[in-house]
């Protein structure tokens, strides 16, 4: 009896949860709503959202609860650091960013979720690539591809980072390659992501990423210029057509500035213009640090012999200074 006894004691402390089925469901749409939104709200009051609801699932993991709902529990906390991780890099914080993805890897193998695991290493390798990283995005990208889940388009944006940093080392043929990987895995993609919105890798994006190695693989070959301009409308005409309120702004500023550098290095200094006023216009309403950066580095091609006495490009580099001297986002307010 005695024994009985422990037996049922240990019955009540293991049916206890500090988790319910409603907490988890809500936790879950919550991310859905922000995945959808984030990609054309503010950055910064985003940021702050998300970072509450981190909180929240890590205050619940510190409790006690059934080993599932654990799981559950890291995967949500998971997520939650992933898009703290793109919120950081968006912010400008690299290294904020990539403690973040850190931490989202970790819920990952802790939740056994194969699924976050991939995506958050594509994560990883996002950041080592605008880190000016290219050969670390590119062991990133490729740690995870056997993790790859069967459904959704995490393998399609394996494949694409890693063809990005590839043709950023001037590497053709490996570049070329993850870019077929990439086609062939877009063939293959079966069913939805696990959460969708920005957690997911649509075909503009695809084509974006193309177009910036194509841009990329220019400095070799130089016929690869009038492809990138092609990949990058077709990403612009993509972006375009999405509708509002699953616009994604940050990433269409990008294609858009892919575009104008494709038109600048085939001498199309108007068609340059054009398109980048539109960006500067589009960027101010949501600023990123890409974006900034992007526009930075067409500000250098355009101090080139080629276009440095130009009227046109003078002024642009002028407006490009301004709009980056003035991008920095709002700091946000520490916790009291």
């Amino acid at each position: 009896m005695a024994a009985a006894r422990e037996s049922a004691d240990f019955i009540g402390r293991a049916e206890q949860t500090n988790v319910g089925s409603h907490t988890l469901e809500q936790l879950r749409d919550d991310i859905t709503r922000i995945v959808t939104t984030y990609p054309h709200r503010p950055v910064a009051p985003t940021f702050t959202e998300v970072l509450h609801l981190r909180n929240r699932a890590f205050e619940l993991l510190e409790g006690r609860q059934y080993p599932g709902q654990t799981r559950e529990l890291h995967l949500i906390a998971g997520v939650l650091c992933d898009i703290l991780a793109n919120a950081s890099f968006d912010l400008g914080h690299l290294a904020a960013a990539q403690t973040q993805a850190r931490a989202a890897r970790l819920c990952a193998e802790l939740a056994d979720n194969n699924w976050l695991l991939s995506w958050v290493g594509g994560t990883q390798s996002l950041i080592a690539y605008w880190g000016n990283r290219p050969a670390d995005a590119v062991a990133l990208a490729r740690s995870v591809w056997d993790h790859t889940p069967e459904t959704g388009t995490v393998r399609v944006r394996l494949a694409a980072l890693e063809a990005r940093a590839h043709a950023r080392l001037r590497d053709t043929s490996a570049a070329d390659e993850a870019l077929r990987r990439a086609e062939q895995a877009r063939e293959q993609v079966r069913g939805d992501d696990e959460f969708g919105g920005m957690l997911s890798f649509p075909e503009g994006k695809e084509s974006f990423y193309a177009s910036t190695c194509q841009l990329w693989l220019g400095d070799v070959e130089a016929h690869r210029y009038r492809e990138a301009e092609r990949l990058a409308a077709a990403a612009v005409g993509w972006y375009e057509a999405a509708p509002p309120e699953r616009r994604r702004i940050g990433e269409q500023c990008l294609a858009m500035l892919d575009l104008a550098a494709a038109r600048l290095a085939r001498g199309d200094l108007d068609g340059t213009v054009e398109v980048t006023q539109e960006v500067l216009s589009m960027g101010a309403r949501r600023r990123t640090d890409s974006v900034a950066q992007r526009l930075q580095q067409l500000g250098t091609q355009l101090a080139r012999p080629a276009h440095q006495n130009a009227p046109l490009a003078l002024a642009l580099r002028e407006e490009i200074g301004v709009f980056c001297r003035t991008s920095a986002v709002p700091a946000l307010e520490a916790e009291q």
